[in-house]
């Protein structure tokens, strides 16, 4: 047996809230401290509605309980400064998330433990019972569907919930007697993978394993298993920009609806090799979907992704896909309509 894997990740990049959250300007705004979260384009987060969501640790008992906060309404905006305030802002400026980068949360009539009180009242508990926060920001715009033709979406974290979505509609929908299908969704991606539920720990090598156990396969079969699995490490990919095309690579570039992307790199920054790639294009030929090329400049780096931080842990041929898009880590993010039914 063996085990088709399809990877992709479930963070974008945002805004955490600090622990003590609320910051007084001269008795008359209530602003909240936050850190960067990944490598976001600031400008994108300015002058938009914005909200907080996240989990919520309350103390039950002798135990801890999770709840999921999302509050369902505009509650916080970052404003920028007038360009009158700032006249050379549009030759170039660089942010600084202590201090360009902060919500403004509410007026003179907002006092500090106010963040609290309302995640306590979202919640239905007592604030003396919140004993532990992943609080962040997230934009409230809603999705678009534009362009001439409608041809384009745009959305907040399209990358990469969009390749999590499609990863996950063939999870459920695919069937292989002979082998295992694995929907894997990692989170912290966009911060280098390195926590207990991100690409780069144990979590995948476990859940294989304990499948194999359950089984009652031997450790020698667990490792031919693998040696004969296939993983899709799916995350999105850039899209050559129509005002700047010679951000990419001059033939290996992919553009929006023209199908699914397969990524490759000589530093191995990706997955891909021949076998991979091939057996993915014989994938794809199979079920009528036109496949695209990436590569990077080679006079500049690009990005990375989970896949070959994956294959660290549990080794078996990746091939690293994706699906083309434009303003990457922006907090409204834009795509083709026909890239995730490829």
């Amino acid at each position: 047996y063996s085990f088709n894997v399809a990877a992709s990740h479930s963070d974008s990049p945002t805004f955490k809230i600090k622990e003590n959250a609320e910051i007084e300007i001269k008795g008359k705004y209530t602003q909240l401290n936050t850190e960067g979260y990944g490598g976001m384009l600031c400008a994108t987060w300015f002058d938009r509605p914005l909200s907080i969501a996240g989990r919520v640790l309350i103390q039950d008992d002798n135990s801890y309980i999770t709840k999921l906060l999302n509050i369902d309404r505009d509650l916080v905006l970052i404003p920028n400064v007038a360009i009158h305030m700032n006249r050379t802002v549009n030759d170039g400026y660089s942010y600084n998330k202590q201090i360009d980068m902060l919500p403004l949360f509410g007026g003179s009539d907002t006092k500090a433990g106010d963040l609290k009180k309302l995640v306590a009242q979202e919640l239905g508990v007592n604030v003396d019972d919140i004993y532990g926060t992943d609080l962040y920001l997230y934009n409230r715009m809603e999705p678009s569907i534009w362009g001439a033709n409608e041809e384009f979406i745009s959305s907040p974290q399209l990358d990469d919930l969009q390749c999590a979505y499609a990863s996950l509609q063939g999870f459920l929908n695919g069937f292989n007697n002979k082998s295992i299908n694995v929907y894997a969704c990692f989170d912290n991606e966009e911060v280098g993978s390195g926590t207990k539920q991100g690409a780069d720990s144990t979590f995948l090598y476990d859940v294989l394993k304990r499948v194999n156990n359950a089984l009652g396969k031997t450790e020698e079969d667990y490792y031919r298993a693998l040696a004969s699995s296939f993983m899709l490490s799916a995350d999105n990919a850039h899209a050559l920009h129509p005002n700047h095309p010679e951000k990419t690579d001059i033939n290996n570039c992919v553009y929006l609806n023209e199908g699914v992307v397969i990524k490759s790199h000589a530093g191995q920054k990706y997955t891909s090799d021949a076998l991979s790639i091939a057996v993915f294009k014989g994938l794809c030929k199979q079920a009528e979907v036109p496949v695209q090329f990436f590569a990077n400049r080679s006079d500049s780096l690009g990005g990375s992704t989970l896949g070959n931080i994956a294959m660290a842990h549990v080794s078996m041929n990746s091939v690293d896909i994706g699906l083309p898009q434009l303003a990457m880590h922006s907090s409204y993010e834009t795509a083709g309509i026909k890239d995730t039914y490829y």
